[in-house]
């Protein structure tokens, strides 16, 4: 049975001192979320902590409007700052998928009055009757045990606090301490699949056994332990797996190709990929890519290379290096030292010194990525070479190629490939009077 200090105690087992914390409450005017700002309210040390926000979609026509007027009308009696979201055109409403787009609709308007107003937590009305019917679609859907484990009670600072007490808890509470709500009459049509689970197949479920909701809450609670154990043996799993290469997380293709395929999906779907593509990426040939919603994942040999696609972007974008704007004449040699130039890179962690005639050069001199097609003409060889084949017969890998930097002059061409091979066309010779050295003393 659900009590007045039940909220509190709820409170305390999902964050640590909730009166320390702010919230903003998501109030439609029915009688779950009407409950759920009725107990805020009853609590002293949440007093002017939390303020309620309520979302007139204008779908249900005068019925919308008076859900509006009494969450408006309790937040006014008892001084609680209340926010309104009035829908209109501009929203767009799709002819279908109304339910997808109002959730996105207001759980936006909740995050931006979230971040206006400084307030931690929003807190749902969510019960248990919610969780049965989720744990059902989920079921539907091969969720696996993350479906199957129901709504989070505390998940990206969104708290339910209600999900342990039945819908009729909840109406006996409201009863018992005469609270106004409203009913949502669209909740009792079969339009959706949650309506239709909620009418239909629950009513038959709780038929089968008395105690069938108290059982299905320890389930859900075994569940939920079971889910905790998994992923923290998941983890272990994948720190075995995993090194670090600066910006890039490298996990072990062929050791990972070993693991059971629920290991592999639990592990590559943090990444947005799904049970369609993670058989793909195995049998994957060397340097081939594969892009989710935010990731790179890059097949380098005997690794699966992970990227943000944001540090990527940031890679093949970074700016040029000016290393030398200009010869002083006055001078017959001047020596670059790289060692404070280029930092964080593995592969210059190698002493080098080239010689340069500098009057041959064309400055300015500068730092880049390499480029598709570039050409050189490398020191100790005869004719020129692609630097994409100079990279293959230096078995050099995929990632170690993205880090490498060319040296080149004003027009483009280059001096040498860094730190492995010098340009021999702009080399010192005998003839050499005005000398360029460029180093790398590490």
């Amino acid at each position: 049975m659900l009590k007045k200090p039940d909220l509190k105690k709820e409170l305390e087992n999902l964050i640590l001192l909730p009166e320390n914390h702010t919230y903003l409450l998501a109030v439609s005017g029915g009688v779950d979320s009407m409950v759920l700002a009725y107990l805020f309210n009853q609590i002293p040390d949440l007093n002017g902590k939390f303020q309620i926000a309520h979302i007139n979609y204008h779908l249900r026509n005068e019925d919308s409007n008076l859900d509006q007027k009494l969450v408006s009308d309790f937040c006014k009696k008892n001084d609680i700052k209340f926010h309104l979201y009035e829908v209109s055109e501009k929203d767009q409403q799709p002819e279908n998928s109304i339910q997808l787009w109002a959730r996105e609709l207001r759980y936006n308007f909740f995050k931006k009055v979230q971040q206006q107003e400084n307030l931690e937590f929003l807190v749902t009305a969510h019960h248990l009757n919610d969780q049965l019917e989720t744990f059902i679609i989920n079921l539907s859907k091969a969720a696996g045990i993350n479906g199957l484990s129901g709504i989070p009670s505390n998940e990206n600072n969104i708290l339910r606090p209600l999900l342990h007490f039945t819908k009729e808890e909840i109406y006996e509470f409201a009863k018992e301490n005469s609270i106004d709500y409203r009913e949502d009459l669209s909740n009792k049509k079969s339009d959706y699949l949650r309506n239709k689970i909620r009418l239909e197949i629950t009513p038959q479920l709780l038929e089968t056994n008395d105690h069938f909701l108290e059982n299905f809450r320890k389930s859900i609670s075994y569940l939920n332990q079971t889910k905790d154990f998994v992923k923290e043996q998941i983890k272990k799993i994948e720190d075995e797996l995993t090194t670090f290469n600066h910006d890039s997380k490298i996990i072990s293709k062929d050791r990972l190709e070993q693991q059971s395929d629920f290991v592999q999906f639990e592990i590559l779907k943090k990444y947005g990929f799904d049970h369609e593509e993670i058989p793909k990426i195995f049998k994957a040939e060397n340097g081939s890519y594969f892009f989710s919603k935010d990731y790179q994942l890059l097949i380098n040999y005997d690794q699966l290379v992970i990227n943000l696609k944001s540090e990527i972007n940031n890679i093949n974008n970074e700016d040029e290096i000016l290393l030398v704007e200009k010869f002083d004449a006055t001078e017959d040699q001047i020596v670059i030292d790289l060692k404070n130039t280029i930092e964080n890179i593995e592969e210059i962690n190698k002493r080098f010194e080239w010689d340069f005639n500098a009057e041959k050069l064309k400055f300015p001199l500068r730092l880049r990525r390499q480029h598709n097609g570039d050409e050189f003409f490398p020191s100790g060889f005869s004719g020129k070479k692609k630097v994409s084949k100079f990279f293959r017969d230096e078995k050099l890998s995929i990632l170690a190629r993205q880090k490498i930097w060319v040296l080149v002059d004003r027009e483009n061409s280059i001096l040498g490939i860094i730190p492995f091979r010098q340009d021999r066309r702009n080399a010192k010779d005998e003839n050499t009077n005005k000398i360029l050295k460029i180093i790398n003393e590490k």
